[in-house]
């Protein structure tokens, strides 16, 4: 592709349930037929020569003929070859990474289209990584402008929101408005927990009501996941002492407190 990629796939050939030939493979045989030798293909690809030798073996064996070719040598070691079947297996290889890549940029087309939004989500949470213990997709409902912050309210779902303050260069820089598809990122230590929904006050910007779905005890912290509707949880680690205080269990309605100024937003 002539463009850097937004999205990526990596391809596997197989032949039957034992046998895959991937890139790697593949570029091994390749440097086999550069430099002549497994001993010299491996030092290009950066395998040790019994990994090189093994995977020659198992390519071998996959096939009806061998693709690489040996002959015993002399003090820097044994020649290779690779075959003409071997030959034949690079450039179907690379015949199916040229139209894997033809697909992908179609993709990449559909994904700028506003009417690809399903599938867009789909490859941009699958390719989501991060620290934070929570991570809860939604979409800018509304911003509110400050003098030096902006408090951006995230839609995650079910009626569920989470307000986030973030500076307002941080606005601009992350592009954040309403119908903008974001993250926000907790960490299970900015939550805290608490029972009386009803009739509590507090001061953190965002009150999420849940059930206890799970509760995993330590000898020190314990770790609690509230299902807060619409699929989706929020999880809090929070002191063993502090659990039993509480008398946390499976099944409890506890509310999820977090301070706007703990909520970390993401885009894509």
């Amino acid at each position: 592709m002539s463009r850097s990629s937004a999205i990526s796939a990596d391809l596997v050939l197989s032949k039957g349930r034992q046998g895959q030939i991937g890139a790697q493979r593949v570029a091994l045989l390749q440097a086999i037929g550069k430099h002549g030798s497994i001993s010299g293909a491996a030092k290009a690809a950066g395998l040790s020569y019994k990994g090189a030798w093994d995977a020659v073996q198992a390519l071998n064996n996959l096939f009806d003929r061998p693709l690489v070719t040996t002959q015993t040598g002399g003090r820097h070691g044994g020649l290779a070859e690779v075959t003409s079947e071997g030959q034949a297996l690079i450039a179907a290889f690379h015949a199916v990474e040229a139209e894997l890549a033809q697909v992908l940029e179609r993709l990449e087309q559909r994904l700028d289209n506003a009417s690809s939004a399903p599938l867009h989500s789909l490859l941009w949470s699958l390719g989501m990584k991060t620290s934070a213990r929570n991570a809860l997709r939604g979409t800018v409902d509304r911003v509110t402008h400050g003098a030096v912050n902006a408090e951006v309210v995230l839609k995650i779902g079910d009626g569920a929101e989470i307000v986030a303050v973030i500076t307002r260069q941080s606005l601009r820089d992350l592009g954040l408005e309403p119908g903008r598809d974001a993250i926000a990122l907790i960490k299970s230590s900015f939550v805290i927990l608490a029972k009386g929904e009803g009739s509590l006050r507090t001061s953190a910007r965002n009150t999420l009501p849940g059930t206890v779905a799970r509760l995993q005890r330590g000898a020190v912290n314990d770790e609690v996941t509230l299902d807060i509707g619409g699929g989706k949880i929020i999880t809090a680690t929070v002191t063993h002492e502090s659990a039993q205080a509480l008398e946390i269990a499976p099944g409890e309605r506890l509310v999820a407190l977090i301070k706007a100024s703990h909520v970390i937003l993401a885009v894509e």
